[in-house]
């Protein structure tokens, strides 16, 4: 079997290959990775069949929905999974045949209601459910630790010893463990009694992921992140530097409208000298009045660069098609010791 492990941050995805039919299986890819998965993919002469969330994740971006579209491959979750891009939902008990290779689905709930971990003769991908020296939090949207309770108790834990364990989370750098040993030494697994492994679960005081809400609006619906938006409206539109700006300033040349989309009070404390000021909230129903004419050439400026960025896409769309953007923002123009007018 070919197989990549791929490490972002505390983030553990894997790469699963057929040798013989360089069919390949990809599990709980982060967004991030999408180029590095593909560089291995083509190294290893693979073609991804499969796309496969462990879980409903809270604390990272998945890349199955972005990669279900281009690839065209199904993205793979559990039945109860909330994700409306998952073209293959399986229940417990199913298996997956990619190749040579066969993983069946062990319905694994507790860190959340659609957490399954994936069996093969040596290994299993456990999720979220059973992690290195842990286990995964039941206090996020859908937990549960009776059910996570059930799920090692009377699923994973009776695996056989020997089974390799692969968790879609690792922040010791362990890579991997086995059944055995998470039950000889992992603190949480020793609650062998429900009552006391729920009451450990309900008194953990962990903080809340870095993304949770933007996690899992992204995760349970297929929408696009922040950071998806900045980069897609960034590809779109050209940008103009500080110095570029300040010597137009300081040439008089006014062919070119700069337009400021920060609230009244920020314009009001300084803003860029003979700047118009039109809030980003209200482009769209002012836009016509504001600017008549859309062979102007427009350049957009905001506090830090990406909402003007977000603008200076959204006045393109409208048939602005000379808009662009400040680069660095208002920030850097004041550090920079522009001229500014209030």
């Amino acid at each position: 079997m070919i197989f990549e492990q791929i490490a972002t941050g505390g983030c553990q995805s894997y790469l699963l290959g057929c040798p013989a039919t360089k069919a390949a299986v990809l599990i709980d890819p982060e967004l991030s990775r999408i180029d590095l998965y593909r560089g291995l993919c083509a190294q290893y002469g693979l073609t991804i069949k499969y796309v496969v969330d462990t879980h409903t994740h809270a604390d990272h971006f998945s890349a199955s929905h972005e990669l279900g579209k281009t690839l065209r491959t199904p993205v793979v979750m559990h039945r109860l999974a909330p994700a409306p891009y998952a073209d293959f939902r399986l229940d417990d008990g199913d298996m997956l045949i990619v190749g040579d290779l066969r993983l069946r689905a062990m319905h694994t709930p507790g860190h959340t209601r659609d957490s399954m971990s994936l069996v093969m003769d040596d290994r299993v991908f456990t999720g979220d459910t059973l992690l290195i020296g842990g286990t995964g939090r039941t206090d996020l949207p859908s937990g549960d630790p009776h059910q996570l309770y059930d799920s090692l108790f009377e699923g994973l834990l009776r695996l056989p010893p020997e089974t390799e364990v692969y968790p879609a989370h690792d922040y010791k750098g362990q890579g991997h463990s086995t059944i055995g040993t998470e039950i000889e030494t992992n603190p949480r697994l020793q609650k062998t009694e429900r009552a006391a492994f729920v009451e450990m679960m309900q008194a953990l005081d962990l903080t809340a992921p870095t993304h949770l809400t933007e996690a899992l609006r992204t995760n349970m619906s297929g929408g696009k992140t922040v950071a998806q938006m900045l980069s897609e409206a960034a590809a779109k539109v050209p940008f103009m530097s500080l110095a570029e700006l300040s010597t137009r300033l300081s040439g008089n040349r006014r062919d070119l409208v700069i337009l400021d989309i920060r609230e009244k009070d920020a314009f009001d404390a300084g803003h860029v000298p003979g700047a118009v000021h039109l809030p980003r909230g209200q482009l769209e129903l002012r836009v016509n009045s504001e600017l008549p004419d859309p062979t102007v050439r427009i350049l957009t400026c905001c506090e830090f660069g990406k909402i003007s960025t977000l603008a200076a896409a959204t006045l393109r769309e409208l048939g602005y098609g000379r808009a662009a953007a400040l680069d660095g923002g208002m920030k850097a123009w004041r550090e920079a010791r522009y001229p500014l007018e209030s």
